[in-house]
This record gives C-alpha cells, sequence and structure tokens, in this order.
C-alpha cells in the first residue's frame, strides 16, 4: 500500500519486502516448531526406555532375589587318604596324600553319603592307585583329578548328587 509520498514502484517494493518478511518468519516458526516435537518425542522416548529398563531389569531381579533364598552348602570331610602311585618299574616309589571335602547341596545328600562312606573310599584308593605323578602335573592335572573324583562320587550316589570335591590338601613325594 502505497502512502502519500510514495511513488507506486516504491509501494510494491515495499510490500515485497514484507512479504519477504513474513516468508522469513514463518519457516522459523515451522522450525520452533518441528523441533519442540522432536524433544517432546525424545523425552518421552527416554522416559518409556528408563521404564521399559526398570520392569525388565529392576522389577524381574528383585522378585528373583525375593523367590529364591539360597542355601549354604553343606562340607563333608572324607578321611585321609594316601596311595603310592604307579610307576614304570625303575622309577621310585611316589606317594600322595589328598585331603578331600565333598560340597553338598543339602543335608539328605549328607545322610545317604555316611553309610557308604567305606565304598567312596574305596573308590578313590583304586583310582588314585593308578594315577602317575605326571597325571598330576600343574593345574589341569588337579582339575582333571577332581572333576573324575567327582563324576564317581555322582555315580555311587545316583540319583543324587554333589556339587564338587574340593581339595583340602596334597601331596606329592
Amino acid at each position: 500500500m502505497a502512502t502519500k509520498n510514495e511513488t507506486p514502484a516504491e509501494a510494491e517494493k515495499e510490500e515485497a519486502e514484507g512479504q519477504e518478511g513474513k516468508d522469513a518468519a514463518a519457516p522459523k516458526r515451522r522450525f520452533s516448531l518441528k523441533l519442540m516435537i522432536m524433544v517432546a518425542g525424545g523425552v518421552v522416548g527416554l522416559c518409556a526406555l528408563g521404564g521399559g529398563g526398570y520392569f525388565f531389569f529392576g522389577h524381574h531381579a528383585d522378585a528373583a532375589v525375593a523367590a529364591t533364598t539360597v542355601k549354604p552348602p553343606i562340607f563333608v570331610d572324607m578321611p585321609d587318604v594316601l596311595v603310592n602311585l604307579s610307576s614304570s618299574g625303575g622309577d621310585r616309589t611316589q606317594y600322595l596324600k589328598v585331603k578331600i571335602a565333598l560340597e553338598l547341596p543339602d543335608e539328605a545328600v549328607q545322610a545317604q553319603i555316611q553309610p557308604i562312606m567305606p565304598r567312596l573310599l574305596d573308590t578313590f584308593q583304586t583310582y588314585l592307585r593308578e594315577l602317575r605323578p605326571t597325571d598330576l602335573d600343574g593345574s589341569a592335572g588337579l582339575y582333571r583329578l577332581k572333576e573324575e573324583l567327582t563324576r564317581r562320587v555322582n555315580a555311587s550316589i545316583a540319583p543324587n548328587r554333589i556339587n564338587a570335591v574340593l581339595f583340602k590338601e596334597i601331596v606329592v613325594q
């Protein structure tokens, strides 16, 4: 719109500038609206992730801890075992002395093991006498020994099971 002192060309120029000003203002407003929607969506998404994480990890972990009560294991000491190791003729005789404890899951297994203790000792001595000194070398040898003794005890008391055979003392001389 032309004012009194403006020419029609100046009026058109001002109107075009005014239109550009309106166009320039509109994208800024639209940009800020998009930005606000994106920020709000991000906040809602983070809240959803936090709630889901609590539900799956926090809630279930609390319920699992409350549902399971951990019973302390029961340990039964075996009598000491002293055996001579298998040797190949000319070598000097070597001996193995072992103090063993059995880790049991509950007292019911302990009641089953006590009457068959002589059988377990016989099983241990028979197996240990067949070992060579090289069978006991390193931690791998002791691990294999532990696993084999555990397997033999579990075979003797089946269907019950023990958790582990624990070495209290091992001497190879």
